[in-house]
């Protein structure tokens, strides 16, 4: 594992990076687990058939946290802070959906120490959370 993530120096608008998760029931469960977040339509599949979706959907907020992950442990990495994050949900995620998240360097502010990233994340529907993240990346 890698112990520092890309500095500043590393990092430049248009650098891209992409992972895909896929969404698990598992994950769903421990999400509802962590946050309090038992809403039946994230946990009961009988309950969630008479929402406008038809079946369970994931946490926005599980997204998000996806995208958290990315941004600590993958790209710039570890020691990497979150300083903010905008947040706009286009469309559900279904369990067993595979999500691939998209950051993309749209600008760097070397005096704060502060990148600032386009978040957006799809599944096969299309984009299901976009927003723009602002991290301080390692030094």
């Amino acid at each position: 594992m890698t112990t520092r993530g890309l500095t500043i120096d590393q990092l430049e608008p248009g650098r891209r990076h992409t992972a895909d998760v896929e969404v698990t029931d598992r994950m769903v469960r421990a999400f509802a687990e962590a946050t309090g977040d038992r809403n039946p339509i994230h946990l009961d599949e009988e309950a969630a058939r008479d929402t406008p979706f038809g079946r369970r959907i994931a946490h926005g907020l599980l997204t998000a946290g996806i995208v958290s992950g990315i941004l600590g442990m993958e790209f710039p990495g570890p020691g990497t802070v979150y300083v903010s994050q905008t947040l706009k949900f286009v469309r559900p995620v279904f369990l067993g959906d595979t999500v691939t998240i998209e950051l993309e360097v749209t600008a760097v502010d070397r005096d704060r120490h502060r990148v600032t990233l386009a978040t957006t994340c799809s599944t096969a529907a299309g984009p299901v959370l976009v927003g723009e993240a602002v991290v301080l990346p390692p030094r």
